[in-house]
């Protein structure tokens, strides 16, 4: 029997995804997620880093194959590769994940069939601030033998973890200090190239 993936995420990979989402709270937004299979435990895949993508036309492909070959370039001279997507709904309620979630995630798992796309719960987002729960605000989704994206069980929760436990008390304090306004993503790059999509400033 193969063991079950498990997925760790790095605090500032999390949370650039979800000051990402909050920026832009009223439309759908998108990222990358950028990792490697951990080399003493192939049952668990480290996300590093992530690319907040899209906040407009999440579904257009050309844009999105311009972002995907940018990221691959730079991450993958650094060891990483692209591991996973990142998708937030436009409706605070809709808790489904959508044909464009899909397809995305598909097309990442043609070259990492362990792919995972996680979805931000607006709800467990929601309580952040008067909980302290420290599991990630965010639905794990993988694929079954057929191919299809399906909600990770009852034990999602613990299949999907975040490395540093304090992660949602960091992203608390972010959140009140509105650094979400800091965030770009490669809608804003592609508008200004000045504009980085590496965020290099976010956590300094």
């Amino acid at each position: 029997m193969v063991a079950e993936l498990k997925y760790e995420i790095s605090q500032n990979a999390y949370i650039k995804l979800v000051l990402h989402a909050l920026k832009h709270k009223t439309i759908a937004v998108n990222g990358i997620l950028l990792g490697r299979v951990n080399p003493q435990n192939e049952s668990v895949v480290e996300i590093i880093e992530s690319v907040p993508l899209f906040h407009s036309n999440l579904a257009l492909l050309p844009p999105l194959e311009i972002a995907l070959i940018m990221i691959e370039e730079h991450y993958g001279s650094k060891g990483l590769g692209i591991v996973g997507y990142f998708h937030a709904n436009e409706r605070f309620d809709d808790a489904e994940l959508g044909i464009v979630a899909k397809n995305i995630g598909d097309h990442i798992c043609r070259y990492f069939p362990q792919a995972a796309v996680f979805l931000l719960d607006n709800k467990k987002l929601e309580a952040l601030p008067k909980g302290k729960d420290q599991s990630p605000v965010m639905q794990l989704y993988i694929r079954d033998a057929s191919k299809n994206w399906k909600l990770a069980g009852p034990d999602g929760g613990s299949r999907l973890v975040i490395k540093e436990p304090a992660a949602n008390v960091v992203l608390s304090d972010y959140i009140s200090s509105e650094k979400w306004q800091d965030v770009v993503d490669f809608d804003d790059h592609l508008d200004d190239i000045k504009m980085d999509w590496l965020n290099p400033e976010l956590f300094k």
